[in-house]
């Protein structure tokens, strides 16, 4: 439980942190990417690796699950229903689009997020969020020995 807790820990300290496409910097800016990336920064180390750039409608544009695929490669993908505080979650704005916004769960009905127009912010898991999840991926920090 000690590693959630971190990760929700961390995400609350980027809060208020503006909006930026591609950035990753905590008070400075990100995006919901970057978000994740700082967070795992924070607390494993080196970025497993670089994301590639990208637009604002790289998903549409290519029409695959990238964001998904890039997360599989470094988490492990459970179902949705089992996501807890401290878990990454990916979302699709549309049903026939691929996942292309993800988040932080920072409580049972909370998610912390980055999103275009707005600064890093914790918001409610409202229904409109629940209705579009798509991926779930446990903690970001590996379990302590």
């Amino acid at each position: 439980m000690r590693r959630r807790t971190a990760i929700v820990a961390a995400a609350r300290g980027w809060i208020g942190t503006h909006y930026r496409h591609q950035a990753s910097l905590r008070g400075i800016g990100c995006d919901c990417l970057g978000l994740i990336r700082g967070v795992w920064r924070e607390l494993i180390g080196p970025e497993p690796e670089t994301p590639p750039p990208y637009t604002p409608d790289w998903a549409e544009a290519q029409g695959r699950e990238t964001l998904a695929l890039a997360a599989g490669r470094h988490l492990l993908a459970i179902p949705m229903a089992e996501a807890q505080p401290g878990d990454v979650v990916l979302f699709r704005w549309r049903d026939h689009l691929p996942a292309k916004h993800c988040a932080i769960l920072s409580g049972p009905a909370t998610l912390i997020h980055a999103h275009d127009g707005a600064a890093v912010a914790e918001v409610d898991f409202a229904p409109w969020w629940q209705r579009r999840i798509a991926f779930a991926f446990p903690d970001l920090v590996p379990e302590p020995d």
